[in-house]
């Protein structure tokens, strides 16, 4: 980076609405720039469900994680965008003209800013049982599913009654010998249509039990005991333990940034402006009445925020640009 060069708009995360970003910014002649404090683009998809099926965004009846990420890093160098990975933002305030990100390894300098990072930093929730971390160790015990092939032939049970869960469970269906999907509560919280193909499936389904114990030597598990409300316990064969608990998440510094809040998402108007004047948000991070959090939601709000920094740093600039169809002519 050279010292005190000043971008356009820096975006800071690198999903998959901080990637489209990244290309609608190269649409409108914006000079870029991603941070995320991950080692690789993608966020949550590639770190940790790379090989899962993503079936709600429009024009794909379904698609891999790791593909769609791949396709989006692609697109978003359009721009050529710098990207700066593993910096992590502790601080941001407006000096003059312009905004000095402070990150873990140095300052950045932009004009606008694009908040992206989702539901920031995030941890998945451990199983809470005594000494599983040896299984962790093990690699018997997962908290993401980055390669399928770890399961082929194997006993997997899944724990969870979420979207992910359900998906983990209908691809490992057939890759796994045999796959269990347990759930701590009698209703599952993934979508109906989701739940009536995994009630279709091979998977065998229990609910609701809770886990007391994994049992196993050198970090290998060999049995998973379940339990239900009334005591009862049922023991289960398995070689691989997937939970799916969901995550603990933190938005870390940009809560101290006195951007107007909802809990851990920042609030925006139509226009995807935060109460702060040149910054923007996008995507899981950002909230307003009737927000629907989905990937292919982000993918609409990217381009609303970038066409609206680009009015606010050129007023003189259209808010609605030409139609992609129009600028690859």
């Amino acid at each position: 980076m050279e010292e005190r060069e000043v971008f356009d708009i820096t975006i800071i995360g690198g999903g998959p609405t901080g990637l489209f970003a990244s290309f609608y910014g190269g649409m409108r002649k914006m000079k870029v720039k991603i941070l995320d404090s991950l080692p690789q683009l993608g966020g949550q998809l590639t770190e940790l469900y790379p090989d899962k099926f993503i079936y709600d965004v429009g024009g794909f009846s379904k698609v891999l994680a790791k593909d769609l990420v791949g396709n989006l890093v692609q697109q978003a160098k359009y721009g050529d965008p710098e990207i700066c990975l593993e910096e992590t933002v502790t601080a941001a305030e407006r000096n003059g003209d312009h905004f000095v990100i402070q990150t873990d390894k140095g300052l950045h300098y932009t004009k606008a800013i694009l908040l992206t990072a989702g539901v920031g930093a995030f941890q998945p929730r451990k199983l809470a049982v005594e000494s599983c971390e040896v299984f962790e160790e093990g690699k018997t015990l997962h908290y993401g599913v980055k390669d399928l092939a770890v399961f082929s032939d194997k006993k997997v049970v899944v724990l969870g009654g979420g979207d992910s869960a359900v998906d983990w469970a209908m691809m490992l269906e057939n890759v796994a010998s045999h796959v269990t999907l347990s759930h701590r509560r009698d209703k599952m919280t993934a979508h109906e249509a989701n739940i009536d193909v995994l009630m279709d499936s091979k998977v065998e389904v229990k609910k609701p039990y809770g886990v007391k114990e994994l049992v196993g030597e050198n970090g290998q598990v060999s049995e998973l005991v379940l339990i239900d409300k009334e005591g009862n316990e049922e023991r289960l064969d398995v070689d691989h333990v997937i939970v799916n608990y969901g995550n603990i998440t933190s938005l870390g510094a940009i809560k101290e940034w006195g951007l107007e809040m909802d809990k851990n998402s920042v609030i925006v108007n139509s226009k995807m402006e935060t109460s702060i004047p040149g910054i923007y948000a996008a995507g899981d991070i950002a909230t307003y009445e009737g927000k629907v959090k989905l990937i292919a939601v982000g993918f609409g709000e990217a381009p609303t925020a970038i066409n609206n920094a680009k009015s606010y740093l050129d007023p003189k600039s259209k808010v609605q640009p030409l139609h992609s169809t129009s600028v690859f002519k």
